[in-house]
This record gives C-alpha cells, structure tokens and sequence, in this order.
C-alpha cells in the first residue's frame, strides 16, 4: 500500500487480501487478511502529524494474516500493516537471532518498525540462525524505506547495511544514544484497537521481527506456543481472542497458515478465512455440547437413531421429545465409565427418509417438516445434547436436501450425516439397490456448510458419511477434508454377527482419508449379538468416537 490514510469503514469492506506492494516483489510470500463485520471504523493516522513524526494506523481488515516465511518479507508485511510513515526505522539482518533481538528491544523502545535486511548484508564472521531470505528482498526493503520516507536507519548486528538511497542516514545501534533531537522523530499514539497474536515465543524465529514492530506501534501482542492446523484448537489462542474486544486482530507467523495448502481456492483465501472465523466464533462465547470449541478429540458420541413418531425406523421415534432426550442420556452415561472423553448423549434424526414410493416429487425419499423436528432441537440445545440431521435422498441430491434444513442446522449443536446408501441414480429405486455418492457432491455439500457456520460463527460441526460397501463413496481416499469448520466422520453401518461386523469395520478403515473420525452402530435386532456398552468400547479397535444405536 502507498502512504494516505487507510482510514475505512469495515461495514463496507469486503473479504479481501491484503495487497501490499511487497507483494508484487516477493514471489511466495504469504500475506493474507479478511475483513468481518465487526462495526467501528479503522482510525485516521496521528492527527496533525509534523514532518519528524512517526504515523500509525490500524490494519486495513478487522482480521489480517501476515504469514510470509521469507523473513524479510514479513517483517516488511508488519511494517506496512501498521505503519504509514516512520522517519527512522531499526534494521537488523534475517537469520540472526541475536542482532533481531537488540532490533527488536531498540525498536520497541524508539516506537518504529524494525525491518529486516537480507544476511548477506550482515557480518560474513557471523553465522544465520535460519535459512534469511529469498533474492528479491532488497528490493523489496528499499521500496519500504521509500514508503515509510525513511531518513535514518539504525543498524543492529556487527554488519553494515546499504539502504540504496544516499539521502538515508545509517547510524550503528550502539550510536543510536548520541543522535540529535531532529533525527528522532516524534511517536504517534498507540493503536489500542489492534491486538496480535504471534507463533512461538514472539522473541526469536519468524515472528520476532513482526512481533516488535507490533508492539512499536502500541499494539499488544501475545505469544501463541504452537498454533494448531486449525486455531480453535488452542486453548491458548482463544483464551487471549475473548480476553480482548479490540476491533482489529493480527495472526503473526507461518504457523498461522498450516494447513492452507491443502484447501479449497489459494492458501491466502484459506487462512484468512480459518482465522476470520475462529475470532468470530471465540469471541461469540458459543461451544459444542459437552463444552469447548472442538468434537471428537475432546468427546466421545453415543446416540439413538430414528425419526419422530416412526418406532420403525428406530428407537429415537419409540417415544415423545422428553423422553427422547432422557433416553439418549442415560444411554450416554452407560459408556462414560469405558471412555477417557466425555460422553455426550446424541440424536441422530432422519430428516429425509428413503420411500418406496416416489411421492408427488418424484424422489422416493419424504422430507420431514422442519417444524416436527425442530421440538427436538431446541430441548437437545437446552439439554446439552448433541444432534446430528440424516438424510437420505433417493433421486435428488444431498444439497437439495441439506439446504432445507439450514435453519436446524444453525443451532450451534446440530450437524449433517449423508446416507449414500440411499442416493439413487435416476432409474434406481429404494431397497432394489444400493446407492452412492461422488467425492465431487459429497464435497459441494461440505463447502455449503462450512461456508453456513463461517458465516453464522458457529462452532464447528460434524460431517458424517454413512457406509458399509466401499463402493458407497466414491474416490474417498481422495476426500478433502481441509475445512476447518468440520470435524469428519465415517459412520460404520453393519449389520449382524460380530465377526461379520468387524471384517466391515477393518474394511472401510483401509484407505480411508487421514485423519478421519470412526462410528459404530450397534442394532437392538439385527446385531448376533449385541455388543453391551463395555464390549463396544474394548472389542473394536479403534475405539469409536461416535456409537449410535438402532
């Protein structure tokens, strides 16, 4: 960005990347932000600022990424996020924790960015702590000089430092003390409505340099140990995201943009949309039931199965909604003294169930009122008691389906299960075959609703993916399970004696995506025997995160 105010009213703003002309100079520096629509405005720089002094702003989005892991670009990103113009800037050479570290210390001190130079500018006695920077990077460091309107560098290290532009003044740190008045510029007042969280220890590595220039600018900022893939993960983080209601959040550090390559779109769309949300969601105060912001590593799933009012098609519709939600309780309780998570009682609705007729649609499947399941919501949210909606579509689709149900599903505790067994192609009709589902549909309807609790800051939800034939899910190997605002499961449905039971278990568990989530069903009358609550929980390996009954 050129210098002028960046002063805009986030309301209006669009999710966006943040471009800075570094960008264009740094090829594969990451760089990321996303705006959310917090209210407030970006303040104005410093009010009647002189010609020796030091302008500030709050970043352009309420949440930026600055991810780059050229060091030399990042610590550039940092300077250009939060500050419009800086006479005097502190400048130390990448790779050298020691010099960063008096950088950093003078640059707090002073209330200036410290950039950082390539290594090769620094002392060649001296040994980098760290692989520096790409090729482009003093380029990129003299366009920053430029745009800050630098005219004093002060050097850290025992090397020297070339700033291209003759009119720059560079003075060693070490006679920094004996600079005149009209060299040190006056600092702007400290952006309080901006708040940074930085990887490691925020004082060596890659986040150092941002760190310092973070806190030179007032801002505060707090030390994340090891942030997770996906941020909500870490106590940590969203302990320090509810402990402020400051407008504007920076994530500082490569560690902030794990997982990214992966997802759908670029790795920049990807992470400033995973830290969007997990600031959105942390601070809403909203979590699963059973507590916190994540599912199946901290819980563990027990639930009945079946449609209201339909004892057919499974225990959940032998009785009325209290009933239902104590039943799924005291089921629940039976497995806690087997498990070492919380166990939390569910209940797996059928929110479409499959017909053997077409109906006036045309699609063999009877989609129930949202109003005849949503009783059963609303006491399961106030019970704590998970809910998970199945569908089984016949011949429409899943997305079809799932979309009618968008307002139970945005109740925080409520998630989606696919049926393929019961996806029919056109000329198929229910129990004459068994369905499937492509890797291509099963995905469109996990970006629908990733993109629904992103949008409604929900905490995250489970996507469950029924099967017992391997041919039920196609190309599932290759199954992208990147997005961060779902926990993914693949729900186990056979049926019978137990060895038979088993041989399906460890079938379906060859190839499977990693990283994926297991459900066992155990069946009241199909089961040779049934399993009780103890040998479900010591007899299938692995042991299931989620256990339904029917």
């Amino acid at each position: 960005m050129s210098g002028g105010s960046r002063s805009l009213d986030v309301m209006t703003r669009t999710r966006s990347t943040l471009a800075l002309s570094v960008t264009a100079a740094l090829a594969g520096s990451l760089l990321l932000s996303s705006c959310v629509a917090m209210g407030g405005a970006s303040p104005s720089p410093s009010a009647d600022a002189g010609a020796g002094s030091v302008v500030t702003t709050a970043p352009a989005d309420a949440t930026t990424v600055l991810a780059s892991p050229d060091p030399v670009a990042a610590a550039i990103a940092a300077s250009s996020a939060l500050f419009e113009r800086s006479p005097l800037v502190v400048v130390a050479p990448a790779g050298y924790d020691a010099a960063i570290a008096e950088g950093a210390e003078a640059s707090e001190r002073l209330h200036v960015p410290l950039l950082l130079s390539p290594a090769g500018d620094a002392s060649p006695t001296a040994t980098p702590s760290a692989e520096s920077s790409s090729p482009e990077s003093s380029s990129a460091l003299a366009d920053e000089l430029a745009r800050l309107e630098v005219r004093t560098v002060v050097i850290a290290g025992s090397g020297s430092f070339d700033p291209a532009d003759p009119d720059i003044q560079v003075v060693p740190l070490a006679d920094e003390p004996s600079l005149p008045d009209s060299a040190r510029p006056e600092p702007a007042e400290p952006l309080t409505d901006t708040v940074a969280l930085a990887e490691g220890a925020a004082e060596t590595g890659a986040a150092a340099a941002p760190a310092a220039t973070a806190r030179a600018a007032g801002v505060a900022v707090t030390a994340i140990t090891d942030p997770p893939e996906r941020l909500l993960d870490s106590p940590e983080l969203v302990d320090a995201l509810r402990a402020s209601d400051a407008p504007h959040v920076l994530f500082l550090g490569e560690d902030f943009a794990r997982g990214a390559d992966g997802a759908t779109g670029s790795p920049e769309t990807a992470a400033a949309s995973a830290a969007d949300w997990a600031v959105r969601v942390a601070r809403s105060g909203a979590e699963v039931p059973g507590g916190g912001l994540g599912l199946f590593g901290e819980h563990r799933y027990v639930a009945i199965y079946g449609t209201p009012d339909a004892p057919v098609l499974g225990v959940l519709g032998e009785q009325g909604v209290d009933a239902t939600i104590a039943r799924a309780q005291q089921l629940a309780s039976s497995y806690q003294p087997y498990s070492d998570r919380l166990v939390v009682p569910t209940l797996e609705i059928i929110a479409t169930v499959a017909a053997g007729d077409a109906g006036d649609d045309g699609d063999y499947s009877n989609e129930r009122d949202v109003s005849a399941l949503e009783p059963y919501v609303q006491a399961a949210a106030a019970a704590g008691v998970a809910v998970v909606l199945d569908l089984q579509p016949g011949r429409t689709d899943f997305l079809t389906q799932a979309k009618l149900y968008q307002k139970l599903l945005e109740y925080p505790g409520v998630g989606l299960a696919l049926d393929p067994e019961w996806r029919l192609a056109p000329d198929q009709v229910p129990l004459e075959q068994i369905g499937t589902v492509s890797r291509a549909e099963v995905e469109s309807v996990a970006d629908w609703l990733a993109d629904l609790v992103a949008e409604k800051a929900l905490p995250p939800k489970m996507f469950v993916l029924h099967q017992f034939r391997t041919s039920m899910v196609g190309d599932r190997a290759s199954l992208d399970l990147s997005r961060p605002e779902l926990e993914y499961l693949i729900h186990v449905d056979g049926q019978g004696a137990q060895p038979d039971k088993q041989s399906t278990w460890n079938a379906l568990h060859e190839n499977a995506p990693a990283g994926i989530a297991w459900g066992w069903k155990n069946f009241y009358d199909e089961d040779a025997p049934m399993l009780t609550p103890q040998e479900t929980m010591t007899q299938v390996n692995p042991v299931p995160d989620f256990i339904s009954y029917q």
